[in-house]
């Protein structure tokens, strides 16, 4: 079974359009683990949109299975990770203003820098991974900056699939062929495989079952659901899909 790691910024984000103090993050994870996930997973920007550091400071202190963090290859959050020591720590691009992660990183443009962050972190004990378009130049530069896990960004697929329809299952066949070629030339060069963004209940079967791919980091389409029919229910149905 496709392991899942459940992302909550989104609980973050229902809590700072108030400034509040709920919902809480850390609360949602212990949900979602209790639930069956495998892994939560917040991403910290520098602009504290949504995750504060004290969420990850008690993230770390109650995750029971594992706690990803994902940040900028910055001095900043380099610091903030190598203080909170999650399991994983995932390097991701990160712009101003953006909605949401606009694309994978530029692992050969960013060779060195992203090469020595990973360093930084490994070193510290950390698993790293970085999140990357699936695309061979990105794929070989991460594995030979020596990291052993890469999460493949499934952005193009997601946006392909979000209505399914005779007239765009061309497309989506395409993006998913992208994933597959990805996923196994990934897995040749001996990387762990992992994938995310954007998917949902409805599009996520054939992601899933690529046999290269172990895990999942799904946030914002659990979140949606669990405003609906709440989030044990809305993190079990996403784990019945995976099986």
């Amino acid at each position: 079974m496709t392991r899942l790691g459940v992302n909550v910024d989104h609980i973050g984000t229902l809590r700072e359009a108030r400034r509040t103090n709920e919902p809480d993050p850390a609360t949602a994870a212990m949900i979602a683990e209790n639930a069956g996930a495998n892994q939560i997973t917040v991403h910290l920007r520098a602009d504290r949109r949504h995750i504060q550091d004290r969420d990850v400071e008690l993230l770390r202190e109650i995750v029971k299975t594992r706690l990803n963090l994902e940040m900028a290859a910055s001095p900043e959050m380099i610091n903030v990770a190598l203080e909170i020591k999650p399991d994983i720590a995932t390097l991701v691009p990160e712009q101003p203003n953006e909605v949401t992660t606009q694309g994978g990183l530029n692992c050969t443009a960013q060779f060195e820098l992203l090469k020595n962050a990973a360093r930084k972190l490994r070193d510290s004990g950390m698993a790293v991974s970085l999140f990357i378009d699936p695309e061979k130049e990105a794929i070989e530069a991460a594995a030979d900056m020596g990291v052993r896990m890469i999460e493949l960004n499934t952005a193009r697929y997601s946006d392909a699939s979000l209505y399914i329809t005779p007239a765009n299952q061309p497309q989506i066949d395409a993006e998913l062929s992208k994933v597959k070629y990805a996923a196994e030339l990934g897995a040749k060069r001996g990387l762990e495989i992992l994938a995310g963004h954007g998917l949902t209940y409805r599009n996520v079967r054939p992601i899933a079952a690529l046999s290269e791919i172990q895990e999942l980091n799904i946030g914002h389409n659990i979140i949606a659901r669990a405003t609906l029919v709440g989030l044990d229910q809305a993190v079990r149905e996403m784990i019945a899909i995976l099986k």
